[in-house]
């Protein structure tokens, strides 16, 4: 069934052949058909379609493309959200928390968390969502998360190398073997992507090599998580693989900056996290003003980032970390859509996927101008609505 979406106010297309960065069009009109974006035009001219929405002046986007999650857990850690805003220290916490309760939920419970978050997620705008495992760090806690991930996305990424478990601190070099050798081939079928956490108390460069080369003999596609606690050689390492993007990047050097802007590599900034954690953020406009690619991404997760809202993140994006709402919002659609090498969501252009979102708002910049109000109105994904607000 097509369904034409006419009188919009403002498109936001991330066409690069209409001017500016998002490539906005006013008085336009759009038609979904059989999944995709079918035509794009001024509402004039618009083609008949079997359904009418009139969005009476309001303003269209790409879905949000959300490049960064991890929602395959079980449990929460309030107390420790509760500790670190109260100053206090907490030692018990940590991912380890989250990893004794995800191996004892079934797959069932795992399964309806992974569902409510993205709900959540589609109701607030995102369209497209990677989703990590990590909270296994077994091989079959490792293969039954990313079962569970891929039932919602084609976007699943393998991170056994989150932490080094309990039951391995003693033998980390134990651990790496393990997630390199039987792990991966048990996680592999179940993902396209494959991630580590580089970072002091985590894994270090040459571990990270060991489990990026091994994924990728194995053909998955590498991503990873560095300097986000610190200066550290993550980001280095991301470029000199030619990795698709590297998230958090909040200590860089000037290196890491120039090598970053030369690879094309993607950095993906989380300001969900510094916000939950009151750590500094990354420099967006640094950034951007050497030529460096970013994007936008909720890092939702139980411990440090609790959030599934995009909107939330822009916001904070353009607050906190120098972006404009224009760059904020590029991030967050065609950004995200780069960090998970895909060209077909991200935009509004004939041919790609029917990924829409109707704001209740006039213009984009209303994300950053108005936070905390729900101003997405409808949402659909792949042509079909899956969130509507109550309309009087």
């Amino acid at each position: 069934m097509s369904i034409l979406i006419t009188d919009i106010g403002e498109l936001v297309t991330n066409d690069p052949a209409v001017d500016g960065l998002l490539g906005i069009r006013r008085g336009a009109a759009i038609v979904l058909d059989e999944g995709r974006i079918a035509w794009v035009g001024d509402a004039t001219a618009a083609p008949a379609a079997d359904t009418v929405v009139d969005a009476a002046g309001r303003a269209v986007l790409p879905g949000f493309v959300d490049s960064h999650s991890h929602l395959v857990f079980a449990g929460d850690r309030a107390e420790e959200f509760r500790a670190r805003m109260a100053g206090e220290s907490y030692a018990a916490g940590g991912i380890r928390t989250t990893v004794a309760a995800t191996r004892a939920a079934s797959d069932d419970e795992l399964a309806a968390n992974v569902a409510r978050l993205v709900a959540e997620m589609q109701a607030q705008g995102t369209t497209t969502v990677e989703i990590k495992s990590g909270y296994g760090l077994s091989v079959v806690d490792e293969a039954r998360s990313l079962e569970v991930a891929a039932r919602f996305t084609d976007e699943t990424t393998f991170l056994g190398a989150h932490v080094v478990p309990q039951e391995y601190a003693d033998d980390p070099a134990g651990y790496v073997a393990l997630v390199t050798g039987e792990m991966l081939a048990a996680a592999a079928p179940h993902a396209r992507w494959i991630d580590v956490f580089c970072e002091t108390g985590a894994f270090d460069a040459d571990q990270a090599r060991a489990v990026l080369t091994a994924g990728a003999a194995a053909g998955l596609k590498g991503r990873l998580h560095a300097n986000q606690l610190g200066p550290g050689p993550g980001v280095a390492l991301a470029t000199e693989l030619g990795l698709t993007a590297v998230d958090h990047c909040t200590y860089l050097t000037d290196d890491d900056v120039a090598a970053l802007r030369d690879s094309g590599t993607i950095a993906t900034l989380l300001p969900g996290v510094e916000f939950s954690t009151r750590q500094p953020y990354p420099d967006a406009r640094r950034l951007i003003d050497a030529g460096v690619r970013v994007a936008i991404a909720s890092d939702c997760n139980p411990g440090s980032c609790y959030t599934s809202s995009i909107p939330l993140c822009i916001a904070l994006a353009v607050r906190e970390m120098g972006m404009t709402p224009v760059e904020a919002v590029r991030a967050a659609t065609a950004g995200g859509a780069a960090a998970l090498g895909r060209a077909d969501v991200g935009s509004i252009v004939e041919g790609g996927r029917g990924d829409v979102v109707l704001l209740e708002a006039a213009s984009h910049v209303h994300l950053a101008y108005r936070p905390g109000v729900p101003l997405v109105r409808r949402v659909w994904a792949g042509g079909v609505e899956v969130s509507a607000a109550r309309r009087g």
